[in-house]
């Protein structure tokens, strides 16, 4: 029997240890598909949701990044790192004995992170300079100096705190754990966030654990666990049409003027202008037929998405 191609945006709650990358790699060998792609990546040390574009909803990826997103996580005062988190060497163990790390102290130093800030990001990052990686210039022992960016921090709050003493190099050191919640832009480091309360702080600080727990409208409890063989990942794809639904105003369109629109044509519509993006729904089929934009009630292109393709499967 002849079974339609996989066509979706997955959820996925990546485990601890893994890239990014290596979850696209499930994901392809599960769905036994090559066309697949992720909104955003996460660093191994981290879990929590990552979203997966499948075959045509690939397409959606690009409108997936720039979503807000919220995390969970824990930053350790007292320790720096070369990488701002676990995964990095120990660069500065002076501990928490000596600086002023009461509660009043540390929510400054958490509040002066809220809001629009211009945040450096960490060296050990995917950021491109003269087109090669930080973290490969890092690790090669080079110089990397990355320029600030503006970011939001909508939210930046401190949900719970641990003082204790733990070994670094053979040496025992006091320090703070503090388990935060983050919600903020697209291209906030988090691991940035926890050094720069460290250093406010005069003690410095990196990340002993990070967890995605919210992209935009999407939450990490409806993620699956991909690693899972007893779970049927097709089943688990959310259609392109109610991702799209979730993200932007919709348009229905009849069956002439979704064949219009999806050979390029612009088509007449009663909607509001906007530069879009507006999901335009064929009626028939209730399938995404493309992201527009409206003009003078017209109907204009950004990204068409076509049905995915037919294949053999039993």
């Amino acid at each position: 029997m002849l079974e339609s191609a996989p066509d979706g945006i997955l959820l996925v709650d990546k485990p601890q240890g893994i890239s990014s990358h290596r979850v696209v790699s499930i994901a392809r060998r599960r769905l036994d598909l090559k066309k697949v792609g992720h909104a955003g990546t996460l660093d191994p040390m981290a879990t929590g949701l990552l979203l997966l574009g499948v075959g045509p909803s690939t397409r959606l990826l690009t409108h997936l990044v720039g979503l807000d997103k919220t995390y969970t996580a824990t930053i350790r005062l007292g320790v720096s790192t070369d990488s701002d988190d676990a995964d990095g060497t120990p660069t500065a163990a002076i501990g928490t004995a000596s600086a002023d790390v009461s509660d009043e102290a540390v929510e400054r130093a958490v509040a002066a992170q809220r809001g629009v800030i211009d945040q450096v990001p960490s060296t050990v990052s995917a950021i491109k300079v003269d087109g090669r990686r930080a973290y490969d210039l890092a690790r090669r022992g080079e110089e990397v100096v990355l320029r600030s960016r503006t970011v939001t921090v909508s939210r930046f709050e401190v949900s719970g705190r641990d003082d204790a003493v733990v070994s670094v190099d053979g040496a025992d050191v006091a320090v703070v754990d503090l388990d935060v919640v983050v919600s903020c832009s697209s291209g906030t480091y988090v691991r940035a966030l926890a050094r720069d309360v460290g250093a406010a702080l005069g003690t410095g600080a990196h990340l002993t654990a990070l967890r995605r727990t919210r992209i935009g409208p999407f939450d990490v409890e409806q993620a699956i666990d991909l690693e899972d063989e007893s779970v049927d990942v097709r089943a688990a794809l959310d259609r392109p049409v109610d991702v799209a639904r979730r993200l932007f105003p919709a348009v229905t369109l009849d069956p002439a003027a979704a064949k219009d629109l999806a050979d390029g044509k612009r088509v007449a519509a009663d909607h509001p202008d906007t530069d879009g993006p507006v999901a335009a729904v064929s009626a028939e089929h209730d399938r995404l037929v493309g992201l527009v934009s409206v003009r003078r009630g017209l109907l204009r292109v950004i990204t068409n998405f076509p049905t995915a393709g037919q294949g053999a499967r039993a």
